[in-house]
């Protein structure tokens, strides 16, 4: 049997969580942060927040017909990526007809452009929002170790939302983050997702900050399904040797922390479902425990195919 919750939004009358302690972190990041943008990333923030502050005046509804009406110019008005997520789905779903390709294709389009808009609605647009909980014993058994948590996910369902829920777990969440070049961008995503109490450590910083999360009995989460170039390790995806990072694998054989797989799908309109799923390797190789996560990502892909990624070359490193 799952959990349900219900999603509200917190802290004041804005929906913002309060802690004097971190405000007055956030506020001095801020201000430092500010001083070392271009002028041209200090103009994509403030646009940003200007998105944001729109779109936060919208009911769900009307943000559901916006998003819709996005999607639909998108679709028609950027063929390249269009072309890869046909492309993508052909190789994935090779017996599907044209006609069941380019309406998945729709879907896509709308699911991924209606959780932008959703996304930077955050956190007005948390309230009213349903969400059940699968395996949350498997989570919670995992914890009880003491040696923390490598939590894998993929670009797959609603990951904003889920990283909302986990940030509200009662443990320290640290997701693994890629660094935008504009430093305006990256402030806004960054401020967005830490909304709910997550943390973010970038790619190229120090591991041992990393691993002091996992020492320190924390979750490390780490997005592993994109093309890794030469950098990865080759396992089965689809039926085709897909480059495949290897950190979280990396992360568990060197600090003993269970690993845990967790995704969030969207059940209905407002309704979630979060899940959480054990990865069980045949044998402790990195290749193994890449293989076991990687099946387990295809397994709800191809429950879901409308919520998955396709927008990425997943398969453009070709193995030797």
């Amino acid at each position: 049997m799952g959990i349900s919750y219900e999603m509200r939004t917190m802290g004041n009358k804005k929906g913002y969580l309060i802690d004097l302690n971190v405000t007055i972190n956030r506020l001095r990041k801020s201000v430092i942060s500010r001083f070392k943008m271009k002028t041209s990333h200090q103009i994509t923030y403030s646009i940003l927040i200007l998105l944001k502050k729109w779109m936060s005046t919208m009911s769900i509804k009307t943000r559901y017909r916006f998003a819709s009406r996005l999607a639909s110019l998108s679709y028609h008005y950027i063929p390249k990526r269009k072309g890869q997520v046909i492309k993508n789905l052909n190789r994935a779903f090779s017996s599907w007809s044209n006609e069941k390709i380019e309406s998945t294709v729709k879907k896509i389009y709308i699911f991924f452009m209606h959780n932008m808009v959703q996304f930077f609605a955050f956190p007005k647009s948390w309230a009213g929002i349903k969400i059940e909980i699968s395996g949350k014993d498997v989570l919670d058994s995992t914890m009880t170790h003491g040696k923390g948590c490598v939590l894998v996910s993929a670009h797959f369902g609603v990951w904003e939302l889920f990283a909302k829920w986990m940030g509200e777990y009662g443990t320290r969440f640290v997701g693994i983050a890629h660094r935008q070049k504009n430093r305006g961008a990256n402030r806004f995503f960054q401020e967005q997702r830490e909304l709910a109490g997550g943390e973010h450590i970038f790619r190229k910083e120090p591991l041992e900050k990393m691993y002091d999360v996992l020492k320190n009995n924390g979750i490390l989460a780490l997005v592993s399904d994109q093309d890794a170039k030469r950098k990865g390790i080759f396992v089965d995806f689809f039926g085709t040797p897909s480059s495949t990072p290897k950190g979280a694998a990396l992360f568990h054989q060197k600090s003993g922390a269970p690993m845990v797989f967790g995704v969030c799908i969207q059940t209905g309109f407002q309704k979630y479902r979060i899940e959480f799923v054990p990865i069980i390797s045949k044998s402790d190789s990195t290749q193994d425990i890449t293989q076991a996560f990687t099946f387990i990502i295809e397994e709800k892909v191809r429950q879901y195919p409308e919520q998955y990624f396709w927008f990425h070359r997943r398969w453009k490193t070709k193995q030797d």
